[in-house]
């Protein structure tokens, strides 16, 4: 069938829609093969009053034509919207999006261009979201599924059991950006510190600016996406020795050290945002880093930075002595 055809109506019922409503935040770049299965699994989930907007980085494939159709044919122009993207990159793709004053809802959800969301997604992030005062920052993020190209089950992504925190964040980002909830007042935060912010990741910076402040971050253990590995994935799963191997090379190569930096500045510049113990975390961390190799140790273990597994913190002390934190 073709991408215009028309489609069948979607099944969704209008008391869905006195529930909180949710902002699917999703980027595209040449998605069209797997995008319809991202939103098939949109239109299955079992809290119904959501609205996507799309932001793309001028897709030269099919996928503009793709959501066109979704939108024209099924979801109508209320549901959908398409929007065009910064094109420098997916962080900054995200950042800009979710930084749209033109954008309004309760609760949005970051979301990748070819993975699949479990029925209860959004519903599971909301029964915890909402039990936070709306003015505390608040950050529902999870394991995930990895799947293949063909949607076969591959495993899941580590299961990272220590709890989120700064201390964790200045050195880890412990979920994607596809499983990422998150309420006004992290939106709010987000845009504070703008669109045009330096960071390595859209979703690592998302941590680390809640932890910051001092709100609440739930990592979900059961994960509710299934994450599509595939050739063309910008970033793939951090699942397995391969995945490892690739972080320590980035170590030697010194892509740890640099996106450190991109984010200590980042950091820096939303310091008044900051905690009194989380400020203090970030100094220390920030001044360890150019010492002498016995004071970058002391520094280090002073800042009481941590990484979610055994071999994670030993690379951590590795990066540490090579002088590549």
């Amino acid at each position: 069938m073709s991408i215009l055809a028309p489609r069948v109506a979607s099944l969704l019922h209008s008391h869905d829609f006195c529930k909180a409503k949710v902002a699917v935040l999703m980027c595209t770049y040449n998605g069209e093969s797997f995008l319809a299965e991202q939103l098939d699994s949109f239109e299955r989930q079992t809290h119904g009053n959501w609205v996507v907007v799309v932001s793309d980085d001028d897709s030269q494939d099919g996928t503009l034509a793709l959501l066109d159709d979704y939108r024209n044919n099924s979801w109508g122009v209320e549901r959908l919207r398409v929007v065009r993207g910064p094109k420098r990159g997916f962080a900054a793709n995200f950042l800009s999006l979710t930084a749209r004053d033109d954008i309004d809802a309760d609760f949005f959800a970051w979301s990748d261009q070819d993975d699949i969301w479990n029925e209860d997604k959004i519903e599971a992030a909301l029964a915890w979201l909402q039990t936070i005062p709306q003015h505390i920052p608040a950050l529902y993020c999870g394991r995930t599924q990895l799947i293949s190209e063909s949607g076969a089950l591959l495993g899941g992504s580590p299961r990272f059991c220590l709890p989120p925190s700064f201390a964790n964040a200045l050195v880890q980002s412990i979920a994607g950006g596809n499983t990422m909830v998150f309420n006004r007042a992290t939106r709010d935060l987000i845009r504070e510190a703008g669109a045009d912010i330096n960071v390595p990741a859209h979703d690592w910076w998302a941590y680390q600016l809640v932890s910051g402040v001092g709100g609440i971050i739930n990592y979900d253990l059961e994960p509710k996406v299934r994450y599509r590995q595939h050739s063309e994935n910008l970033i793939g799963s951090n699942s397995g020795w391969s995945a490892r191997l690739v972080r320590l090379r980035m170590v030697f190569q010194g892509r740890f050290y640099e996106w450190n930096e991109q984010n200590i500045n980042a950091l820096e510049s939303m310091q008044h945002r900051l905690g009194e113990e989380q400020r203090t975390m970030l100094a220390r961390f920030k001044d360890a880093r150019n010492q002498t190799l016995f004071r970058r140790v002391l520094g280090m273990r002073l800042a009481g930075l941590y990484r979610q597994t055994l071999f994670g913190n030993l690379g951590l002390i590795l990066a540490t002595l090579l002088k590549k934190i």
